[in-house]
């Protein structure tokens, strides 16, 4: 394995080479869920099996979304021997508890509260939805898990062997979606299985190109406990949970409008292939903290980020090319002929928001770097009000179900690049005028 460039400050050639293997690790580990789309569509129930095993797996990521700020605390943290040892334990803690609440949402009353009475779900599609939710504990176990390495790789700027793991588990995803398929083991749960067993294998990839990395950590006696962990991680969390919530809002209100079945199909499969580049884009926050501004006024990283962002829309754009619509939207996945107009509608909107998540993430990244999270959560807070609140004048206004997703992530990604940075500059006005109290005057009378 070829030595990472562990050292210096940011240059483009730096940068890209951090950031190009996230982006590949995270477009190949969101592709995993369209091909996993592939075995679950071509069920005994069609495509409408996709939206309840969709449904499921919101509300899994919900949950898994407590633990969404883990990544970006083990790095500001596990720098050390000791420091690397508590983020394990705090990591395993919160393993544990999300797991367990996993478990209860399964079961009932609250199976039927959340898939029927919050989500709307046929009785026969919530059971779909629960069983995907019960069975999917062992999958949210590995992406837990995966924190401890994936940190490790991260601060030794060793992105590109988080990637060859990724690589293995995509490539057995594709394995397993043709035999699936073929063999003619298709519907939720073999959907799940193709996910699940390859994310083990990329677990334990990460895991063995981790250690030589920890057997180089510095000691540090006085490493800050598993109580600061918890601390800068508590914000993170909460505002995760709010962001994580964004699908589950979207299908809510989608699920309300004419067609809801057909709307919400749209909305996963597009969602599905934006996600894949969007969430590749976010991945810009470990750039910002691996290379942090050097001096007041340095927006290199700024512009770098812009221009990654506008890359990453125009592949988002090629899927709006009839050609390549028609194969992925309706070949692979089984949509209808007849949808494949709005699909292409749904992308060109999509295409403008990598730009705004390499923006998001380099605010994300240097709030971290600042020890100010509380921001991040700002911003996640902005990020679901704007939602809703586009969701709903969205809905009151007649806007096609298919159509409303798009509009308002976009809307809401916004909001949260301008609550961060304005979140940001108050905190660091209100730190100032701390250190340095203005001086008092007398007044004479």
């Amino acid at each position: 394995m070829a030595e990472e460039d562990t050292s210096g400050g940011y240059t483009p050639g730096r940068a890209t080479r951090f950031y190009v293997p996230l982006l590949i690790q995270t477009f190949s580990q969101c592709l995993t869920y369209p091909l996993v789309a592939a075995i679950v569509s071509r069920g005994p129930m069609g495509i409408d099996v996709l939206t309840a095993f969709a449904q499921g797996q919101t509300v899994m990521f919900l949950i898994g979304a407590v633990g969404s700020g883990l990544v970006m605390t083990g790095m500001v943290f596990a720098r050390s021997v000791a420091g690397y040892r508590n983020f394990i334990r705090f990591n395993a803690y919160m393993m544990l508890c999300l797991l367990a609440v996993q478990a209860i949402c399964g079961l009932p009353p609250f199976d039927r509260l959340i898939f029927q009475d919050l989500l709307n779900l046929p009785a026969e599609m919530a059971s779909i939805a629960r069983d995907t939710l019960l069975w999917g504990i062992p999958l949210q176990a590995t992406f837990f898990t995966r924190n401890v390495p994936l940190v490790i790789l991260f601060n030794a700027r060793a992105s590109s062997a988080a990637n060859n793991a990724t690589f293995v588990r995509i490539l057995l995803t594709v394995v397993a979606t043709y035999l699936f398929v073929h063999m003619g083991w298709t519907g939720a749960m073999w959907g799940l299985a193709a996910m699940t067993v390859p994310c083990f294998a990329e677990l334990l990839l990460t895991y063995v190109f981790s250690r030589p990395h920890v057997r180089v950590l510095r000691e540090d006696p006085g490493a800050e406990p598993i109580s600061s962990q918890f601390r800068f991680t508590v914000p993170l969390s909460l505002g995760g949970v709010l962001l994580a919530a964004a699908p589950f809002m979207v299908a809510t209100f989608v699920g309300r409008t004419e067609n809801a079945v057909e709307m919400l199909a749209i909305h996963y499969v597009t969602i599905g292939l934006a996600n894949a580049v969007g969430f590749a884009a976010l991945r810009f926050q470990a750039v910002s903290i691996q290379f942090p501004p050097e001096y007041a006024g340095d927006h290199r990283i700024m512009r770098y980020a812009i221009c990654a962002g506008i890359v990453l829309g125009a592949v988002i754009l090629l899927s709006a090319i009839p050609a390549v619509d028609d194969w992925y939207f309706h070949v692979v996945q089984g949509l209808p002929v007849a949808d494949l107009g709005k699909v292409r509608i749904v992308m060109a909107i999509y295409a403008a928001w990598p730009v705004l998540q390499t923006i998001r993430g380099h605010a994300e990244g240097i709030a971290a770097v600042e020890r100010m999270p509380a921001a991040v959560m700002a911003g996640q807070i902005a990020y679901l009000v704007m939602l809703v609140a586009t969701l709903a004048l969205a809905l009151k206004a007649g806007m096609q179900g298919w159509l409303m997703g798009a509009i308002a992530i976009l809307v809401a990604t916004a909001a949260t690049i301008v609550s961060i940075y304005g979140t940001l500059g108050w905190m660091k006005v209100r730190s100032s005028s701390r250190r340095c109290p203005a001086p008092t005057s007398r007044t004479r009378h």
